[in-house]
């Protein structure tokens, strides 16, 4: 099997959510992630871009996803990109 490259966009509840605390979280509750980036997307709310690399078996993504969802201060975990690595 191979591998696979996910981004996903993490949308905090509001803007007051700490993106810094938000960001540790995700690192330590997903320690495939390869990258965090922050995208600006209006009155103060900032979204998070992931790139996290894991196994193309079935239910990998959809488990990540699911992980994502749980932390606190997360409102939507979504997958927007996937790609063969």
């Amino acid at each position: 099997m191979g591998n696979v490259a996910l981004i996903l966009r993490i949308m905090p509840e509001s803007p007051d959510v700490d993106i810094a605390v938000l960001k540790a979280e995700i690192e330590k509750k997903v320690p495939q992630v390869r990258d965090i980036q922050e995208d600006p997307i209006g009155y103060g709310l900032k979204a998070l871009k992931l790139a996290v690399i894991v196994s193309d078996a079935q239910g990998e993504s959809d488990a990540i996803e699911k992980a994502l969802s749980e932390i606190p201060g997360v409102e939507r975990a979504e997958i927007i990109e996937l790609t063969l690595t």
